[in-house]
């Protein structure tokens, strides 16, 4: 993958983005020090070369309905060539599973599941094992509270420090 060089005010823009989403080409502008024009080819030059790859709501599901949130962690019975490429593509046929994370370590997988209630999360679990693709285990995690929500990454740390590598 070509890691794409990014300036201040390109860094500063998804900084931005990654906060508020919604926020209008002027007001971006105006914050970044730009044209609204200039800030405006920017945005499409990060959206265009996939740095930007989407815009979302965070939705307040205990607002609108009963669920609960589970992670299962996942071992494969077989590591061969194909193992982990057929478990991923039949999670992404799960509606439930909202994340899915090939790991190093104990576990192969980690899935994070939204469903109505436990009863749905075994359906989930047994489906899951039914799948054909040689799943070993699944040790499964109710998540009781969310302490700190993903609101986006601390970029002018993470590609400065990158870029001084190369």
């Amino acid at each position: 993958m070509n890691v794409i060089r990014l300036d201040e005010r390109d860094l500063k823009i998804l900084t931005i983005l990654q906060a508020e989403g919604r926020i209008s080409n002027r007001d971006l502008a105006l914050r970044v020090g730009l044209s609204p024009s200039s800030c405006l080819a920017r945005v499409r030059r990060l959206e265009k070369s996939r740095v930007i790859r989407a815009y979302h709501a965070r939705v307040d599901l205990a607002r609108i309905a009963r669920s609960i949130q589970c992670i299962a962690m996942i071992k494969l019975a077989h590591h061969g060539s194909g193992a982990f490429q057929s478990f991923a593509a039949a999670v992404r046929r799960l509606p439930e599973v909202v994340e899915c994370l090939m790991l190093s370590g104990q576990y192969d997988f980690m899935l994070k599941v939204f469903c109505s209630d436990i009863a749905r999360y075994n359906e989930i679990n047994d489906r899951l094992l039914g799948l054909g693709v040689g799943v070993d285990s699944i040790s499964s995690y109710v998540v009781m509270e969310e302490s700190k929500n993903f609101n986006g990454v601390e970029l002018e740390t993470l590609v400065g420090e990158a870029q001084e590598k190369d």
